[in-house]
């Protein structure tokens, strides 16, 4: 195992960096993939009800980041210290916790799924019950989802984004697989495209524990080595928590945006969804970079090297912003094109097309903030981000539903209110940066 505590940062950031970008884009070209297998073999409908669930999943999906992440920090920077028996520790506490927390969510998403989407997101009746199915069976798998998650980040927390890469490698390659035998093959619709998600993060799970605990022998847990540490848990919801409600936040401030979607039809929800799709791409650079800084800055304030956090936060954002700024002109120059893989009506492409200018612009503003979250979470400022997405989210989704229906805006405010939010957020963010707050109280690892 290896730390970014010496050496050139921008060679680590940038070794540790592209596996989780390329994991990153392999989960959402399996995403673009399955979207179009549902769209091409299930029709419109079916691709509106999957495109609406993803609020609420991403609530789930929210829980599950933000604890695994918050034990990450904690992982990283014990390492970061070479103290062993805590890493171990607290790995072993992450995971009793994250194990937990998804059987409670699998439980409360099959319980709440029929009134938050007919009631809380007015998910039209013409789709309702394809909703509720994908979801319902979607959620039996979230306990693997929360496992998986657990096992990534103490990987990534000593270095080892790699192997996060090749678990999603044959996750990706066996739900495409699944998608097509059960909605292409056997017709099973929105069921068949979550029974395979299940079946896919199911072997994901189980894939990164026995390669945790075969290649990494501070990982090497019998039965009884999982105990429960009541301190260490709380260090990881200091952290964690903060990661959590940012990404909850997330998840109900689109669930109004969703709702506003909605009321505009099933070919907006259709177009809608494809435009999250694509958005997704125009993301994968910043948030990679945001989990990366996460690890080297709480690698690098363990080791007691706040100067290093600095210089590789310079370096991150050149790499990110040129990355970002060359996917957004792709996304620009092919719109067209990309539409028309997902088999959508002539109405929900007419949406969609300016849909993909506006966020391929728009978007390159979020990339000049969001990898300095990392650096927050790796020095105990959690609560920063959460502030920041909380605060450009509550913007967007207010000056979505003051112009919805304005002759100034219309319908297009759904993607143009990114500009007013993403905007706010740059400025909050570097406000906080260059005030250098975020280095009081940053070292979990001396608080130990």
């Amino acid at each position: 195992m290896r730390t970014m505590t010496e050496g050139t940062p921008w060679k680590h950031i940038l070794r540790f960096s592209l596996p989780v970008l390329a994991g990153s884009l392999l989960q959402q070209l399996y995403n673009t993939v399955d979207t179009i297998i549902v769209g091409r073999f299930a029709g419109e409908a079916s691709l509106s009800a999957v495109g609406t669930t993803q609020s609420f999943v991403f609530l789930f999906l929210a829980i599950a980041i933000g604890l695994s992440a918050g034990d990450g920090v904690v992982v990283a920077q014990f390492y970061g210290a070479r103290d062993d028996e805590n890493v171990r520790r607290s790995a072993s506490t992450g995971i009793l916790f994250l194990l937990a927390a998804g059987l409670a969510a699998t439980a409360l998403g099959i319980i709440f799924a029929n009134p938050v989407y007919k009631y809380v997101m007015n998910v039209p009746k013409s789709f309702l019950h394809l909703t509720l199915t994908y979801f319902r069976w979607y959620a039996l798998g979230l306990v693997f989802q929360f496992g998986y998650n657990i096992f990534s980040s103490i990987l990534r927390a000593i270095g080892d984004s790699a192997a996060t890469l090749y678990f999603l490698l044959i996750s990706s390659v066996l739900n495409i697989g699944l998608d097509l035998l059960f909605v292409a093959s056997f017709h099973w619709g929105v069921a068949g495209a979550a029974i395979a998600t299940d079946i896919s993060q199911m072997v994901s799970f189980i894939a990164a524990y026995i390669y945790m605990s075969k290649k990494y022998s501070v990982f090497r847990f019998k039965l009884s080595d999982f105990k429960w540490n009541s301190s260490l848990a709380v260090k990881i919801v200091q952290v964690g928590f903060p990661i959590t409600l940012q990404m909850m936040l997330l998840s109900i401030g689109f669930t109004f945006i969703q709702r506003a979607v909605n009321g505009f039809g099933q070919s907006m929800t259709a177009s809608f969804t494809v435009g999250q799709r694509i958005e997704m791409y125009l993301n994968l650079p910043c948030t990679a970079f945001q989990t990366t800084l996460a690890t080297y800055t709480g690698q690098n304030i363990g080791a007691g090297r706040v100067d290093r956090v600095r210089l590789g936060v310079r370096q991150t954002y050149v790499i990110s912003l040129i990355m970002t700024v060359t996917i957004s002109a792709l996304v620009w120059i092919f719109a067209g094109r990309i539409i028309t893989l997902f088999g959508i009506s002539k109405q929900a492409a007419a949406y969609c097309l300016p849909h993909l200018h506006a966020i391929a612009l728009i978007n390159v503003i979020l990339s000049m903030y969001v990898p300095v979250f990392g650096v927050f979470q790796g020095t105990n400022h959690s609560t920063v981000p959460m502030i920041v997405a909380g605060s450009a989210l509550t913007l967007r989704v207010i000056i979505t539903y003051l112009f919805r229906y304005s002759s100034l805006f219309g319908y297009t405010i759904i993607w143009w209110n990114g500009i007013f939010g993403f905007t706010l957020g740059l400025i909050i963010t570097w406000s906080y940066y260059f005030s250098g707050r975020w280095q009081k109280n940053s070292s979990i690892a001396q608080q130990a």
